[in-house]
């Protein structure tokens, strides 16, 4: 992607004068003004506003909170209405409504209910986006577009989405008899003898098509967003920017594909604040890894929604949404302890984003996120949470361009493989308490590998798949002395190729459960497990078992640093071990399961293999051993404070938090600078961290101050 055409971190929150009484605009934007606000995003979610009848616009609504942001210096991000649909469009064509299975039309009343690839939706669509577009495109204000909003949120099962489905197949297989061939339609008697014969989605049980399924609907989000773009790009300047929201959880989104036609990535990442945002000071408290899910509940997922965001075009992000105040329903409210706004802030700053917008800046008075709070609470009085998003807004100013070509470090490659997550939602290897599958296995397991990186001190770089296998192996392996491979179940041979290439080049590959089992279409391979890796790795096996209580792990000599309680859960390999050397061994089992990490000499590198499912005790402990010598393990810090560190053209920049309530210290190594306060610390010098404290420091001496 492009250098962004800005300089500096921008800070703002979504603003909807339309919600609001008339009369409060200059107000609004004064207070913002006076919190360092420097971006709002507007218009996106008011279809019927712009256009109140069919052909009818009314577009000049806007203009006074454009005139009005203008002339006080704040930028606008204006959105088109798209993910919205009027009721004047559901009544003339009720046909875009989505199928949420055949012949099942979604009702309406929420949004994003209608199939967006439908002609008739994207007629109407394309004419309000022109509309708004041309309108504002030469405002002075508007220094970008976000295209749609979260797209992705439905899998519609349309008639004309379905015969394109069969299009697409035919463009895959050469006919159906390689299509038979490929899916194994010889089983169940499901053998095709023309196209026409494909059945209908809804209720398939066969894998291979599960996963084509869902890889045809991914293309129809990422067609969307880039047919939006193209719309814009007729009218933007060449100084605007063209961005869309992504929620990471939507079904239709392969983030990595749909960013593609942008010009930078953003995204909405949500977080359970107050206990969500803590760490406890002893870390073996923590509780179990969270799967990815709309929201996250604690420190290490905050900071995996960061790395995955980086992940997409590995490149800087932006947050176009995130809290202020409580998320989610009447049920939910957890507002953040004072102190945990910023930390979020920082978090996600250290990840690699270069804006941080709220939403939203009003608390609404009514709709389905009445309870979703803004910097403003129900009764538009600024109070505690406008005062330190003011605060915020005041140490963003204060580090200015400091982060202008940050890009964060990394000393762990984590591989994410979008495939893999949507195989494992129906046909996961994980089952919930209850007996049943668990659609978010994948996140779990990938969410209990980054954790247990995170709590060693790692810093992790997240990586998709396709974006792997086009890099050279010996300069990852310099790059990322570590490379983690959790789950690769969907995964061709050019990938397991790479993957071993990667550490015969000098890398250590650390590979996870279910890595190398399938193949591209989820087909269990006609090979010895793990396929492609077993003679590097020096085990293999043939047996497995999902466990019904936790194992728990020792060391089987000296050197390894085991936390307590260290055990595998939920899922084991039985490994036989061939030419590795065991590290770690599992509690006694009928199984026969003995070995829960080896690790065996490849090439100029080494490939170690962990057999289980870690609980946060044993990540941790794993990620220590892969990591003995990890960057921020020079920083003297207590468990409760991480350190996070990136690079610039002025040199590192460090991030620093207290993620609990009570006070802290850590001892610098080196010379630093706070980019706030421009207080200087020498290598040695302690550095104060009240309760829920989060600062940036630059290597180096440059300010006036000093510890």
């Amino acid at each position: 992607m492009a250098p962004l055409p800005f300089s500096g971190v921008l800070f703002g929150a979504a603003y909807y004068a339309e919600y609001q009484p008339a009369g409060s605009v200059d107000r609004d934007l004064d207070l913002m003004k006076a919190a360092g606000f420097t971006v709002i995003r507007v218009g996106e979610s008011v279809w019927s506003t712009w256009e109140p009848q069919e052909g009818v616009f009314a577009l000049d609504w806007l203009e006074p909170v454009l005139d009005g942001a203008h002339a006080r210096g704040t930028g606008v991000v204006l959105g088109t209405p798209t993910y919205a649909v009027p009721p004047w469009l559901q009544r003339l064509h009720p046909e875009i409504a989505a199928e949420v299975g055949t012949g099942r039309r979604l009702g309406w009343g929420a949004r994003q209910e209608m199939d967006q690839s439908h002609p008739a939706y994207r007629f109407y669509a394309e004419r309000v986006v022109r509309a708004v577009v041309g309108r504002y495109a030469a405002h002075p204000a508007v220094i970008g577009y976000q295209v749609d909003n979260e797209p992705g949120l439905q899998l519609p099962h349309n008639e004309h989405t379905f015969r394109r489905f069969v299009t697409w197949l035919r463009g895959r297989y050469a006919d159906v008899e390689a299509l038979n061939d490929a899916w194994g339609l010889v089983y169940w008697s499901h053998r095709l003898s023309d196209w026409s014969e494909l059945w209908r989605p809804d209720g398939n049980l066969m894998p291979q098509y599960q996963l084509e399924w869902r890889r045809f609907q991914s293309t129809l989000a990422t067609e969307l967003i880039a047919w939006q773009a193209d719309l814009v790009r007729t009218y933007a300047r060449d100084d605007q920017v063209i961005t869309t929201c992504i929620a990471y959880s939507r079904p239709q989104v392969a983030d990595d594909e749909l960013v593609r036609s942008l010009d930078v990535v953003a995204g909405n990442p949500y977080y359970k604040m107050q206990d969500g945002l803590t760490i406890a000071p002893d870390a073996a408290a923590s509780d179990a890894a969270e799967a990815e899910s709309w929201w996250h509940a604690d420190v290490p997922s905050l900071f995996q929604w960061g790395d995955r965001a980086w992940s997409s075009a590995d490149a800087p992000f932006l947050v176009t949404e995130t809290n202020a105040q409580s998320i989610g329903g009447p049920w939910q409210n957890h507002p953040p302890y004072p102190g945990q706004l910023k930390q979020a802030a920082f978090a996600l700053l250290a990840r690699g984003s270069r804006m941080v917008e709220y939403w939203h800046w009003h608390t609404l008075h009514f709709g389905a996120e009445t309870y979703w709070g803004g910097v403003l609470p129900h009764s538009q009085v600024p109070g505690r949470v406008y005062r330190e998003v003011a605060a915020l807004g005041a140490d963003l100013a204060a580090i200015g361009d400091a982060l202008d070509d940050y890009r964060p470090d990394g000393e762990v490659l984590l591989l994410w493989s979008t495939d893999t997550k949507w195989s494992f939602e129906d046909y996961p290897p994980l089952a919930l308490p209850t007996g049943g599958p668990d659609p978010e296995a994948y996140g779990r397991i990938f969410g209990a590998f980054y954790r247990g990186l995170f709590e060693a001190g790692a810093q992790v770089r997240v990586q998709h798949v396709g974006r792997f296998v086009e890099q050279d192996p010996a300069t990852l392996a310099r790059e990322f002395p570590v490379l983690v491979a959790p789950a690769l179940y969907v995964a061709d041979d050019a990938l397991l190729d790479h993957l071993e290439a990667y550490a015969a080049a000098g890398g250590h590959l650390l590979v996870g459960i279910r890595t190398g089992y399938g193949d591209e279409l989820a087909r269990a391979r006609h090979a010895v497990a793990p396929n492609r890796l077993a003679g590097a790795a020096g085990v293999h096996y043939d047996e497995y078992s999902n466990l019904s209580r936790p194992l728990h792990v020792a060391t089987t000599g000296d050197g390894f640093d085991l936390d307590v309680g260290a055990a595998g859960t939920d899922w084991v390999d039985v490994l036989q071990v061939d030419s590795a050397e065991v590290v770690l061994e599992l509690e006694d089992n009928e199984l026969g399961a003995r070995a829960a990490l080896t690790t065996r000499a490849h090439g100029r590198g080494r490939v170690s293999y962990l057999s289980t499912l870690p609980n946060p005790a044993l990540g941790r402990s794993v990620g220590r051993w892969l990591l003995p010598e990890r960057t921020s393990a020079v920083w003297q810090a207590p468990a409760e404070v991480t350190i996070s560190t990136g690079q610039t053209p002025q040199g590192t920049v460090t991030f620093v938090a207290n993620w609990s309530g009570a006070p802290t210290s850590v001892v610098t190594p080196v010379d630093v600078t706070d980019l706030v306060s421009r207080t200087a610390y020498a290598a040695g010098d302690p550095i104060l961290l009240p309760a829920r404290a989060a600062r940036v420091l630059r290597n180096g001496h440059e300010g006036s101050g000093s510890a």
